[in-house]
C-alpha cells in the first residue's frame, strides 16, 4: 500500500542518525537457516549470533528479508543470559503501548516490501562491551503450487561473511517427491560447490555451508559477504486424482491438484490499455508478450482482443477460432497498438464481458484478463460504481484476472474487482523482464482442466474456501477445515466439477492419511494460515457490519496463532532502558523503507513531551495519492529556552541544520488509518511525531486545490507562453521509459506555490528525493538510505549529483536536470529545469514540453492566436513568475491553456 510521510526537517534528521552497521565493530560469528517443510507448510527460523568488538556498547542490527506469502510468528533476542520475545498484539493495543512509551525516546521497527516476493525486517538492539546478542525470528507460510511445481525462496544478506555460515532444508512429503530443483543467485560459481543434497522417496535435505571465501563468489556476493537467494523447487507424487488429505488432531488438510485430465477449450478476451501512461517501454514489452501468447493458443480455442484508453478499438467485435490465419492477424494487430488518451477501465472491461457473454460454448472455459497501468481517469471513475457493474455484468459466469503494471496503478482496485469475480490480480514489475511476466502469469491459466469445482466435506465445519470457478493444470486447490467431533469416521469428503461438458466426481476414502510425525498443531496452523488468508480478502470485499465481522474474526486468529498481518503488530520487547519495536506486516506495493531513530542516545537530546497536533501532509511524491491528507506534525518551533535544537539562524547547534525547530523525540509508523479519504487507505504507514511544543493555534481545514503557472520556452513568439496546471496531483515531470529515469513533482496547494517535493527514479531501485530542505537517497534494493546538505557530490551508477546551496544539479547520462530552491516571503519551494534535452524520441512530461519550438509567432488582430503543431490557438496576454532562473522574476506572457499548450489532455501529464 502507500506510505504518508511527513519529511519537513524530519528527512534532514533522520539522515544523522540512520547508518549501516561497521563491520570492524562487530562481528557476525554464526548465521543459521532452518527451514522445515512438512506437506507444503514451511517453517524456517533465523539465527544470527553477534559479538560486540569494541571497548564500549554499540548498537547491533538484524536484518533479514522474508517472503512476502510468509507471516512471521516468533521474534527473540538473547542476552546475557536473559530472553526477550516479541509478542503479537492487536495493532491499535501496539500502537497505544508503544505511544505510551514515547517520551522514553522508543524507536520503530518494520517490515516493509522489498522488490517482488520479499519483505524486509529491521531492528537492532544495544550490546555491552564484548557482549554477544542471539537474534532468532521465525516465520510461516504456505507453499503455492505455480506451473507444476512448489517454490520456497530462502535469501541471505549477512552483510559479511560469517566464519559459521549454515543454511538447512528439510522437506517431508508423504506423498512422495517427484522433482527437486535448486536455482536463485546463491547456486552460482564457487558458491555451488557448498550445496549438498540427499533425497529419498518421501524426503529432501538441501544444505548450503560455504566457507568464507566461498561466500564472496557468487552472482551477487562480494567483500562484503552473501547477497542473495537460494530457491528450491520441487513437486510430490499424485497417484490418487482425489488428491492428499491429511488429518491431525482434529482438523484436516486436502491438496486437490489431478493432472491426467484433458484440457478443456477456453474462450479468452484481452483486455489492454493503451493509454498515454503505457507509452514507452511499457508498451512495447505488452506487445512482446501479447504475441507470445497469441502463439500459445490452441486451435480449440476461441478468443478476442481489445484495446481502450477513453474509447475502445476492437480488433474482432466478437471472439474468433484461434485458427493459425486469425492468429497472425491478432499479432499484426497487436504489434500496431499505440499509446494515447486517458483510461477508461469501467467501459472496456463490460465491452470484454459482452464479447465472452454472447459466445458460450458448454464445453469450454471461459476467461477474462485486464492488463492496466493505472487509475479510471475517464467515463465512470468511480471505483465503487465501476465494480459494481463489472460484478453485475460478469454475474460470476467466469473470473477476471487483473495485471497492474508498475507503481503508479491503483492495485486495491484491481485486487477487488478480480477477488468480486473469482479471479486473482498481479503486479507486473516494470523490469526488463516485464513481458516474460505477462507470458508466465498467462501460462498458469492457460490449460483449464476442471471448472465449477465443489469441494464438499461430510462432518466437516470452519472450512476455507470450497467452491473454485476453475482449475488449472499446474496449480493447486487447498481446503482445510475442522472434523466435527473428531469424528473421522462419519467425515467424508468429495470433489464434484465440470470436465469439459462432463460432470465429474472425486472420492477415496484410501487417501486419508493420519498424520503422526508431524507436529501435532501443524494442520491446525494451516487451517489458520489460510482462513486468515481468505477473511483478509473478504475484508477487502465487503462493507458495513459485515466487514468488521470478518476483520475481527481475521484479527482474532492472527491473535490466537501469533501471526504478524496487516490486523496485528508484534511488540518487540527488550533489555530495560532500551528502544522497544513495533513490527507491522505490509500491504503489496507499499514501498516503505525501515528506518529506525536513535535521537535521545545519539544526540543528547533530553525526553520531550507535549501534545501532537494536525497538520496537512501530502502523500509522498512518486508513490499513490494525490490530495492533501490528515496527519500530524510538531507544533511551530519552540521559542528560545525550550528544548530543542537549532541549525542555521538559530542558536546552539552545529551548522547545516536549517531553520528554528524543536526535535521530535520519536518516530512512530502508525498503520489502519481509515478516515482520511479515498488517497489513504486502510494500512497505510503515517510518520507521527511527539515533540516538545507550543499550542498549535493553526486551523486544520484542507484547501481546495489551486494551481500553478508555468512558463514554455517558445522561441518563435514574441512573448513566451504560459499554461495553468492545476496543483492538486503529483506531477509527471519527465519520463523515459528506455532509459528507466521517471522524474514526478508534488505542487503546493497555494496559489503559485511551487514544488514541495521532487523524486527522482533511476533504473527501478535508486530514488532520489529533494525537498525544501535535504536531499535523500534511497536505494530500495539494499534498503539504504542517505541524506545530504549542501555542498555534497556523489555518482551511483549512470547517475551524478552535486549540491550546492538552493541548487542541486543532477547528470542520468546525457540528461541534465536542475532542481533550484526558491525562498518568497518565508515560503521556501522547489522548481525542476530541464538543462540538456534527452536524446530519445520517447522522452515525455512537462519537462520536455516545456522546451518546445511553436510554429509562426502570435497573430494579431481582433484576438490573439499562436500556432501550435499547425492549429491556431487564442491566447490572452498576461503574467507569470519566471522560476527557472536563481532569482525569479516577473514575465509577461500568451496564456493558453495546458492542453492546447501540450496538445494533449492535461490529466496525462498526471500519475
Amino acid at each position: 500500500m502507500r506510505r504518508v510521510t511527513v519529511l519537513l526537517f524530519l528527512g534532514l534528521l533522520l539522515g544523522l542518525v540512520t547508518t549501516l552497521p561497521n563491520k570492524d565493530d562487530w562481528d557476525i560469528y554464526s548465521f543459521h537457516i532452518n527451514s522445515t517443510v512438512t506437506s507444503r507448510y514451511a517453517t524456517t527460523v533465523i539465527s544470527s549470533r553477534v559479538a560486540n568488538r569494541i571497548d564500549q556498547s554499540k548498537e547491533i542490527e538484524f536484518h533479514v528479508r522474508i517472503p512476502k506469502n510468509a507471516f512471521i510468528t516468533k521474534f527473540r533476542m538473547f542476552m546475557d543470559g536473559e530472553v526477550y520475545d516479541g509478542v503479537v498484539k492487536e495493532k491499535e493495543q501496539a500502537e497505544r503501548q508503544y505511544t505510551a512509551a514515547v517520551s522514553q525516546g522508543q524507536s520503530a521497527g518494520i517490515v516493509s516490501s522489498v522488490g517482488r516476493t520479499l519483505e524486509e525486517f529491521k531492528t537492532s538492539v544495544n550490546v555491552a562491551a564484548h557482549k554477544k546478542v542471539t537474534f532468532e525470528l521465525t516465520y510461516e507460510e504456505l507453499l503455492k503450487r505455480r506451473l507444476g511445481k512448489y517454490e520456497l525462496q530462502i535469501y541471505a544478506r549477512p552483510l559479511q561473511p560469517v566464519k559459521d555460515f549454515k543454511v538447512d532444508v528439510h522437506i517431508n512429503e508423504e506423498a512422495g517427491l517427484k522433482l527437486i530443483e535448486i536455482k536463485g543467485g546463491l547456486n552460482t560459481k564457487e558458491l555451488a560447490n557448498a550445496i549438498t543434497q540427499d533425497v529419498s522417496d518421501k524426503q529432501a535435505s538441501i544444505s548450503l555451508y560455504p566457507t568464507v571465501d566461498q561466500q564472496k563468489a557468487c552472482d551477487s556476493c562480494s567483500d562484503a559477504g552473501l547477497n542473495g537467494d537460494l530457491v528450491i523447487f520441487y513437486d510430490v507424487k499424485r497417484e490418487l486424482p482425489f488428491g492428499d488429505l491429511q488429518t491431525g488432531d482434529g482438523y484436516f488438510v486436502h491438496h486437490f491438484a489431478p493432472s491426467n485430465l484433458p484440457r478443456i477449450p477456453k474462450n479468452v478476451v484481452f483486455v489492454i490499455d493503451q493509454s498515454g501512461s503505457m507509452h514507452g517501454r511499457k508498451m512495447q514489452q505488452t506487445r512482446i508478450a501479447l504475441i507470445h501468447i497469441l502463439s500459445d493458443l490452441e486451435e480449440d480455442d476461441f478468443f478476442g482482443l481489445i484495446t481502450f484508453d477513453s474509447e475502445i478499438f476492437h480488433w474482432k467485435r466478437e471472439l474468433v477460432q484461434a485458427t493459425s490465419k486469425n492468429i497472425e492477424e491478432a499479432k499484426t494487430f497487436a504489434e500496431n497498438i499505440q499509446d494515447r488518451g486517458s483510461t477508461d477501465i469501467n467501459k472496456a472491461v463490460l465491452e470484454g464481458t459482452r464479447m465472452l457473454n454472447v459466445y458460450t460454448r458448454e464445453d469450454s472455459a471461459s476467461i477474462l484478463i485486464l492488463l492496466t497501468d493505472g487509475d479510471p481517469t475517464s467515463g465512470e471513475t468511480n471505483p465503487e460504481r465501476i465494480r459494481a457493474n463489472i460484478k453485475q455484468a460478469i454475474a460470476g459466469q467466469f473470473p477476471l484476472y487483473c495485471l497492474g503494471f508498475g507503481f503508479d496503478v491503483n492495485f486495491q482496485i484491481l485486487e477487488k474487482m478480480s477477488l468480486d469475480n473469482n479471479g486473482a490480480a498481479r503486479r507486473i514489475y516494470e523490469d526488463s523482464d516485464a513481458n516474460l511476466q505477462l507470458q508466465g502469469f498467462y501460462e498458469e491459466v492457460a490449460t483449464p482442466l476442471l471448472k465449477d469445482v465443489t469441494m464438499v466435506y461430510i462432518g466437516g465445519s470452519n472450512l476455507t474456501q470450497t467452491n473454485f470457478s476453475q482449475y488449472y493444470n499446474g496449480s493447486e486447490l487447498v481446503v482445510a477445515g475442522v472434523i466435527t467431533n473428531n469424528d473421522i469416521e462419519s467425515f467424508t469428503p468429495e470433489v464434484v466439477a465440470l470436465s469439459r461438458n462432463t460432470k465429474v466426481t472425486f472420492s477415496n476414502r484410501n487417501a486419508t492419511t493420519e498424520l503422526t510425525e508431524a507436529p501435532v498443531d501443524r494442520i491446525q496452523r494451516v487451517w489458520a494460515y489460510l482462513t486468515v488468508k481468505q477473511l483478509m480478502e473478504k475484508e477487502l470485499q465487503l462493507s458495513g457490519p459485515e466487514k468488521e465481522k470478518a476483520k475481527k474474526e481475521a484479527m482474532d486468529l492472527s491473535l490466537k496463532y501469533s501471526f504478524v498481518t496487516p490486523l496485528t503488530s508484534m511488540v518487540v520487547t527488550k533489555p530495560p532502558g532500551e528502544d522497544s519495536a513495533v513490527l507491522h506486516k505490509p500491504k503489496e506495493g507499499q514501498k516503505t523503507q525501515p528506518l529506525r531513530t536513535r535521537i535521545h542516545s545519539r544526540l543528547g537530546v533530553s525526553g520531550a513531551s507535549g501534545s501532537i497536533h494536525r497538520l496537512k501532509a501530502l502523500p509522498e511524491p512518486g508513490l499513490s495519492g494525490n490530495r492533501p491528507v490528515s496527519g500530524f506534525f510538531p507544533a511551530p518551533a519552540s521559542p528560545a529556552g525550550h528544548p530543542g535544537f537549532y541549525g542555521r539562524g538559530g542558536r546552539g547547534g552545529p551548522p547545516g541544520l536549517p531553520g528554528h525547530f524543536s526535535l521530535p523525540s520519536a518516530v512512530i509508523y502508525a498503520d489502519d488509518i481509515t478516515d482520511y479519504g479515498d488517497n489513504l487507505m486502510e494500512g497505510d504507514d503515517m510518520m507521527m511525531i511527539a515533540a516538545t511544543m507550543i499550542p498549535d493555534t493553526t486551523p486544520t481545514t484542507t484547501k481546495a486545490p489551486s494551481t500553478q503557472r508555468f512558463l514554455m520556452t517558445a522561441t518563435n513568439t514574441s512573448l513566451p507562453l504560459c499554461f495553468d496546471l492545476s496543483a492538486s496531483g503529483r506531477l509527471k515531470l519527465l519520463r523515459i521509459p528506455s532509459r528507466e529515469l521517471t522524474v514526478n513533482g508534488a505542487l503546493s496547494p497555494e496559489i503559485n506555490g511551487g514544488f514541495t517535493h521532487i523524486v527522482i527514479r533511476v533504473q527501478s531501485y535508486l530514488r532520489l528525493e529533494a525537498d525544501t530542505e535535504s536531499f535523500s537517497v534511497m536505494n530500495d534494493q539494499t534498503g539504504e538510505i542517505t541524506r545530504y546538505t549542501s555542498p555534497a557530490q556523489f555518482t551511483a551508477d549512470s547517475v551524478a549529483v552535486i549540491i550546492r546551496d538552493k541548487e542541486v544539479d543532477i547528470s542520468v547520462g546525457d540528461i541534465h536536470f536542475v532542481i533550484l530552491g526558491h525562498e518568497i516571503s518565508g515560503r521556501k519551494f522547489l522548481w525542476p529545469v530541464l538543462k540538456q534535452m534527452p536524446a530519445d524520441d520517447t522522452a515525455e512530461g512537462v519537462l520536455v514540453y516545456n522546451n518546445a519550438h511553436y510554429e509562426g509567432g502570435v497573430t494579431m488582430g481582433s484576438t490573439s492566436t499562436v500556432k501550435v503543431k499547425g492549429k491556431n490557438i487564442i491566447v490572452s496576454r498576461s503574467r507569470a513568475e519566471d522560476y527557472r532562473v536563481a532569482t525569479p522574476t516577473a514575465e509577461d506572457c500568451w496564456l493558453l491553456s495546458a492542453e492546447d499548450a501540450f496538445q494533449k489532455p492535461a490529466p496525462e501529464f498526471f500519475n
